[in-house]
């Protein structure tokens, strides 16, 4: 039972947390993943999920599940964070999960919050934990754990990755919240149109808890009206989760930025500096536009030119960086490079080429003189490019396209003339 404290406690938590689903049945969003019958809501509710890490962008909900995860299985668990964490509280955690296992046969779950941030003593703490089976690791965290975590972990590990939730789960998070008399705002007299629901669900980019913030900071500086209600209209959701609504709607937008994208494959700098305007000037995300600009680069340009990814690139990390007005002129910068770099799509059609083959041939053999453990072949060894001066001739496609050409240089930019050694 709750005592008095926490009863206090959880109705002053914010709204975010108030929320938090607490079954498979409340959770939102993640459809990859969590559905009716799927690997993962399998695994939890007969208790056979091994260690996994969750990893996706901020309130997409990889601390909830690993909270119904704990629950639903009826085990002992322990939450620390990496950050305030260190060697000696995994130890300590280890040493009272080895005892209830070797007592009682049952587990123990650590979740830990920002896994990224554990090093490799602390990680190296849970390994034989892990082995034994008396911990269940389950570690969140925004960065790529192939990228930012110890092998060792990791390899011990299911990986689930969790996306941005769409538009249509915020909104239907937060009508929850608003008519949820327990923990939401179902006995207030609340009002929120359908427009400030729109621009909650754009604006947060898929964080459930940046939509749920901006509703809570809306509903507690917004005056009742003489009727006693709380109107939350398009401004006041503008003002709460301050980010302007797009001016435009849907269609013109994605016109707009289809024009943006033609006018930097047409090599049209003024057209690609003005629809670019046009979009900021409308309230699109300039990280939308980066990113347009990155794919843009190799797709469009790609070999022609590569400093032009290297550009769109640094363009992106700048705005990131600097955000608006300062990041214009990144943006400004990379789209005139963009534009008058010699264009070729070679990159592209290379990569849906090699994409059809592995579709046709997935089932290919590895040629035996490129495997990890060859059998000896007096004939046909592998060649160690190094000893032939940098590149030597040799197979490496599967039998069936050993012929096989993908990439094609064109006549434009650093392509022009080039001899490709595969294919002298």
């Amino acid at each position: 039972m709750d005592s008095l404290f926490d009863i206090e406690t959880s109705k002053n938590a914010p709204l975010a947390e108030r929320m938090r689903a607490n079954s498979l049945e409340e959770f939102v969003g993640q459809k990859h993943i969590v559905y009716k019958d799927s690997l993962l809501e399998r695994a939890i509710k007969t208790n056979m999920l091994g260690s996994c890490i969750f990893y996706g962008p901020p309130g997409t909900g990889k601390t909830t599940l690993a909270n119904i995860i704990s629950k639903t299985t009826n085990s002992d668990y322990v939450k620390l964070n990496a950050v305030s964490s260190g060697v000696a509280d995994a130890k300590k955690v280890i040493d009272e999960a080895r005892k209830k296992f070797e007592l009682y046969g049952k587990r123990t779950y650590l979740l830990l919050d920002e896994c990224h941030r554990w090093n490799k003593a602390q990680s190296d703490c849970v390994l034989g934990a892990i082995e034994e089976g008396c911990i269940i690791f389950i570690g969140s965290t925004t960065e790529n754990p192939f990228v930012n975590m110890t092998r060792a972990i990791v390899s011990r590990c299911r990986i689930f990755e969790f996306k941005p939730l769409s538009e249509q789960d915020i909104i239907f998070a937060l009508k929850r919240a608003i008519s949820d008399e327990k923990n939401g705002y179902g006995k207030l007299k609340l009002k929120v149109s359908d427009e400030a629901l729109k621009h909650y669900a754009w604006a947060s980019g898929g964080d459930l808890r940046t939509a749920y913030n901006a509703l809570e900071l809306a509903v507690k500086t917004t005056t009742q009206n003489k009727d006693g209600e709380i109107v939350i209209d398009k401004t006041v959701a503008e003002q709460s989760i301050q980010k302007k609504s797009m001016s435009i709607d849907e269609n013109i937008f994605y016109d707009m930025l289809s024009a943006f994208c033609k006018s930097l494959r047409g090599s049209d700098a003024e057209a690609g500096l003005y629809w670019a305007t046009r979009l900021l000037e409308a309230g699109c995300d300039p990280l939308l536009i980066t990113r347009r600009m990155m794919a843009h680069a190799s797709e469009d340009i790609g070999m022609a030119d590569s400093n032009a990814l290297l550009m769109a690139v640094t363009a992106h990390t700048a705005v990131q960086n600097l955000g608006l007005p300062e990041g214009k002129l990144a943006i400004s910068h990379a789209i005139i490079y963009l534009c008058e770099a010699p264009k070729s799509n070679s990159v592209c059609v290379a990569m849906n080429r090699a994409y059809e083959d592995v579709l046709k041939f997935k089932d290919d053999a590895v040629p035996n003189h490129l495997k990890n453990h060859p059998t000896l072949d007096k004939q046909k060894p592998y060649k160690y490019p190094h000893d032939f001066g940098g590149y030597v001739k040799q197979q490496y496609m599967p039998d069936s396209l050993k012929d096989r050409v993908y990439y094609e240089p064109s006549q434009n930019g650093r392509e022009k003339g080039m001899q490709r050694k595969k294919v002298k």
